[in-house]
């Protein structure tokens, strides 16, 4: 006999919606306030000759203080506050699968270079996600940077950035 667990779905946990739309309207108030604050060192208000420089980003920042206080509001004591999940454990490891090597990848940009640090990204990418064999996935990751180290250094002209490491400089670029 069945038991009465049996095809019922696993309960998902995770964050709940609200959570992430009091955080993002948190967000909003300290950029309006920083907003707010900064025109008021440009000079806010009306001078003789009209605003001063800070004028309309002064009513900006007011804006958004004002929206992301009322998105709080809403979020945190709202009658209809949303307790759907927003996201699970399973779609941020997905998230997070990205978005880490996504941050090392800009740092690798800033020691070796947009060319070498886009062919181990793109290999690695290859590899780990795409569950590519290592081989393709390097050929690739080298041929791709490769093809547009070619198309912006030699043919266009247009010097890309190459880390304080520098490791083309051999090549006289």
């Amino acid at each position: 006999m069945d038991s009465p667990q049996e095809g019922v779905a696993p309960e998902r946990t995770g964050v709940p919606t609200f959570a992430v739309e009091a955080a993002v309207a948190a967000l909003v108030v300290i950029f309006g306030l920083v907003v707010l604050f900064g025109s008021r060192k440009l000079g806010s208000g009306w001078t003789t000759d009209g605003p001063g420089a800070g004028y309309f980003p002064f009513y900006i920042g007011l804006i958004l203080c004002i929206s992301g206080a009322g998105t709080l509001y809403q979020a945190l004591l709202g009658k209809k506050r949303n307790h759907e999940i927003f996201v699970d454990g399973e779609q941020i490891r997905r998230v997070l699968s990205v978005l880490i090597p996504a941050a090392f990848y800009v740092l690798a940009i800033q020691v070796f270079g947009i060319y070498v640090a886009s062919a181990v990204y793109i290999a690695g990418f290859m590899i780990i996600l795409g569950k590519f064999s290592k081989v393709k996935s390097i050929v690739l990751g080298l041929a791709i940077a490769v093809f547009f180290f070619v198309l912006f250094e030699v043919w266009f002209k247009i010097p890309l950035y190459k880390g304080w490491l520098k490791p083309l400089d051999f090549l006289g670029y």
